[in-house]
């Protein structure tokens, strides 16, 4: 993946244009050009790495600090009060193009048939014992 270009690299480098909304030193967001809705906008680091996990802590504060600010113009320009913010990392989560990028994805109110935005989130949660629990997040907390 590293070798091969993506489309987020090409507009990065200004080979491919895109409708920019924000641009610093260490982020850049555009509108999608395959939009679920209205006002769908992307966030990418400039930092060119596939995965969440890859990036430094600088580039993601970076990114920290700017998408609420970005939710928050995404919300006024298209008078939606909901919105989902979307990352995917790996093919099985869902990720097709392997630069880090998180989309905000405006709600609409909903009708009888649905937002219109395509997208449909599904929450089965399982369940979680004390035990499992405690043995699982020391497992994480070491690994930090």
């Amino acid at each position: 993946m590293a070798s091969q270009p993506t489309i987020f690299d090409r507009i990065l480098d200004g080979e491919i244009p895109c409708h920019k909304v924000y641009e610093d030193d260490d982020v850049l967001a555009f509108l999608d050009i395959g939009p679920l809705s209205t006002g769908h906008t992307l966030v990418i680091p400039k930092e060119r790495k596939a995965f969440l996990h890859e990036l430094s802590d600088e580039q993601s504060a970076a990114l920290g600090r700017v998408l609420p600010r970005l939710a928050r113009a995404v919300m006024q320009a298209t008078g939606t009060e909901a919105y989902n913010v979307l990352q995917n990392n790996g093919a099985t989560a869902g990720q097709a193009v392997f630069h880090v990028h998180f989309h905000i994805i405006p709600r609409p109110s909903r009708s009888a048939d649905g937002d219109g935005t395509g997208l449909a989130v599904t929450w089965k949660p399982g369940s979680l014992d004390g035990e499992a629990g405690r043995t699982l997040a020391a497992a994480i907390a070491a690994a930090l």
